[in-house]
């Protein structure tokens, strides 16, 4: 695409110029620079002025969010003040995750036993849920009797699950210094494939891309992955406890990167265990955001911020039960904040009268669960169960991925394991049996109640952007408004005049035209058909644009896949992510964004807005329809036709920023577009769940 303009265009735009008060200069500098730009020039990149917007947001978000919990934690002062927090703690976690499901029958079975020198390895597969089955290897020492301490082993992101090298290694670790380990197969990887394909692969991607496909979808129903992969830990916990080797009041838990995500999770969610060791993981929130780094779904537990938890709060559940944190120097899991976090801790513990029972190993190397972290694990866990903590790891055979399979064809789904999409499937289509038809005030009071009694700023502050003559679109000259939506946050507004303009807009009255737009204001002026035909019919019309948070002038740049908001770790799903921590989704946060910016448009004298929105713009503006009462016609074009449609997709291409957590439970797109009729609701082409047209 090219901005240039034809001969006629050009020599249109210097007759406006010229009549324009500031047109003269400009005309001067136009006709200067003929020569210069006789060439094509290169096509345009889309404006994009505020690339930084959305994370400085978040980061001062966050830290307003640590620093009132680090002083909340300095307010202990007694035995009885920590005992209270860790409760807090235990409950505030609970909320977050949500009650443990009912527990249904394990149905374990032993598929075969490997008989190794001193150990043996049970291959087993277990139900954690009806019909969801789990694929773990059990190792037993066999040159020990009675009653062993055990460990449930976690694994971290590896398309081999449990076998791989390093969590081989601490298994064979644990049962040659006397312990019974039973390492499982996340969600996702191993044999837990959730999305297989014909040649027994996943055909979106092993670990992050399944775990962020269908953790995400899985908000819409009102679960979420966090639980889910954690619950897998605490049924793992539940079946060792039924097994004659184990000591069932011995039981700790271990893992690394992801697995430490699931140790630390678990060390909040379950009492039972004895201790845990969480390795390369716990940090701060806050310093992962500082730092840019992205992390899974099941790694943002939903509204976590909003409840005042950080990653040491989860360990701080387990107290006064023995913890150590397993960090690593060069680990992207920032070590500042590990160290941080024991600090803390180290207080937290001493007030509870047991500061010896939580620990901090920082091992030398990068992130992974190498043999000096392995053996700070052993160490700990030993010096707590009255075994010898200074002997090193044992030699290790590390088995061939076949020889470790469960299955006889090495996938879950063979055997005819549901998967994870299928539950959120059936809960979408359980929560529409149950809902009926809503009705717009119950949507609109939810909506409400979501937005947590923030009202838009009736005369919201606003700047006017130095104005780009030289980029014009095909219908009228743009003006760049930039309003404040909220403290760090911006809505980018172009509003759209039949000559050259440079300051506010010009008061006016009756109708004005408000187009929210799918990926890029600047880009769909000059390609979206719709809009420009709308434009050109309308010739005596108001019209303005707008780009809400992180949509084209403030699309993030903070990630290296920035050129794709569908990246796995792309910044669109990093930031709604943080926004569903904070439980504050960010289709509320974009509606918030497009009602500012109506109370703007009516501070010029307009009483009523005709609506348009495209794509990712229609559900912000679907909302801020229902709840603005200026917007009295609604145009969506390609919008989603339902949430239903997308929770019971086999895959789909929405992003994260597009959903709310437990929507479905309250109402329904179609409910929200029947509750419009009467503001002319038209769909145009709607889109399904891959954004396609939807018939």
């Amino acid at each position: 695409m090219s901005c240039e303009v034809s001969g006629g265009s050009r020599r249109d735009f210097l007759r406006m110029a010229t009549a324009s008060t500031l047109g003269s200069l400009v005309a001067h500098e136009w006709l200067a620079s003929e020569a210069a730009t006789a060439a094509e020039p290169p096509p345009l990149m889309r404006l994009n002025r505020f690339p930084r917007m959305l994370q400085e947001y978040y980061v001062q978000r966050m830290r307003a969010f640590h620093d009132e919990r680090v002083a909340r934690l300095a307010q202990l002062q007694t035995r009885s003040d920590a005992q209270a927090y860790v409760e807090s703690c235990r409950s505030r976690i609970r909320k977050c995750l949500g009650p443990n499901p009912e527990r249904t029958p394990l149905k374990p079975r032993v598929t075969s036993v490997l008989e190794r020198d001193g150990y043996k390895i049970e291959n087993l597969i277990f139900e954690s849920r009806p019909g969801f089955l789990v694929t773990g290897n059990l190792y037993v020492p066999t040159n020990v009797t009675g009653r062993r301490p055990a460990v449930v082993g976690t694994c971290g992101h590896s398309h081999n699950g449990k076998a791989a090298g390093a969590y081989q290694s601490f298994s064979q670790g644990l049962a040659r210094k006397g312990f019974v380990c039973l390492t499982f197969d996340p969600i996702g990887q191993g044999e837990r494939l959730q999305y297989l394909d014909d040649d027994h692969t996943s055909h979106v991607g092993v670990g992050v891309r399944e775990h962020l496909l269908a953790g995400n979808q899985q908000y819409l129903v009102g679960e979420n992955l966090s639980f889910w992969r954690a619950w897998d830990g605490i049924r793992a916990l539940d079946y060792l406890q039924t097994r004659e080797e184990v000591d069932p009041e011995q039981i700790a838990v271990t893992g690394n990167s992801g697995g430490g995500t699931m140790t630390t999770l678990l060390s909040g969610l379950e009492d039972r265990w004895s201790m845990a060791a969480p390795s390369c993981f716990v940090t701060s929130f806050v310093r992962n955001l500082e730092n840019e780094l992205p992390a899974d779904t099941e790694q943002c537990p939903p509204s976590v911020l909003a409840h005042g938890l950080d990653h040491e709060d989860f360990l701080a559940a387990l107290a006064p039960r023995p913890v150590i944190i397993l960090a690593k120097e060069k680990d992207f899991f920032d070590v500042r904040g590990a160290e941080e976090a024991y600090g803390r801790l180290k207080r937290l513990y001493t007030l509870l009268g047991s500061p010896d029972n939580i620990g901090l190993f920082v091992g030398p190397t990068t992130h992974g669960f190498s043999i000096e972290n392995r053996e700070a694990m052993y160490g700990w866990f030993s010096r707590h169960t009255g075994g010898d903590a200074d002997q090193p790891e044992p030699e290790q055979t590390i088995e061939t991925d076949e020889v470790l399979t469960c299955t006889p064809e090495g996938q879950v789904n063979l055997l005819g394991s549901r998967t994870v999409p299928q539950f959120t499937r059936e809960r979408a289509e359980t929560l529409k049996k149950a809902r009926g038809d809503v009705a717009a005030d119950v949507i609109r009071d939810r909506l409400n109640e979501w937005l947590d009694g923030r009202t838009p700023p009736e005369d919201p502050r606003y700047r006017i952007l130095r104005p780009y003559w030289r980029r014009q679109h095909p219908t009228r000259s743009a003006l760049t408004y930039v309003i404040e939506t909220e403290p760090d946050v911006q809505a980018v507004v172009y509003g759209l005049y039949g000559e050259l303009h440079s300051s506010r807009p010009p008061k006016g009255k009756g109708t004005a035209i408000l187009y929210v737009s799918h990926l890029s204001s600047d880009e769909e002026l000059r390609e979206n058909e719709l809009l420009l035909e709308t434009i050109k019919s309308s010739p005596e019309t108001p019209v303005f644009t707008l780009d809400v948070r992180g949509v084209g002038e403030s699309q993030p740049n903070t990630t290296d896949e920035n050129t794709s908001l569908h990246a796995a770790y792309g910044a669109d799903f990093m930031y709604a992510a943080h926004g569903i921590m904070f439980d504050d989704a960010m289709p509320l946060q974009r509606a918030f964004d497009i009602m500012t910016v109506l109370n703007w448009i009516r501070t010029f004298g307009y009483s009523d807005v005709h609506l348009i929105a495209n794509g990712w713009g229609t559900i912000p503006g679907t909302f801020a329809s229902i709840l603005h009462p200026m917007v009295q016609q609604v145009t969506l074009q390609h919008p989603l036709a339902s949430y239903t449609a997308l929770a019971t997709a086999e895959t789909y291409t929405w992003p994260l920023s597009s959903m709310i957590p437990g929507v479905l439970n309250h109402f329904d797109l179609p409910d929200c577009y029947a509750a419009l009729e009467s503001k002319k609701v038209a769909l145009v082409e709607p889109w399904g769940p891959d954004q396609d047209f939807d018939s």
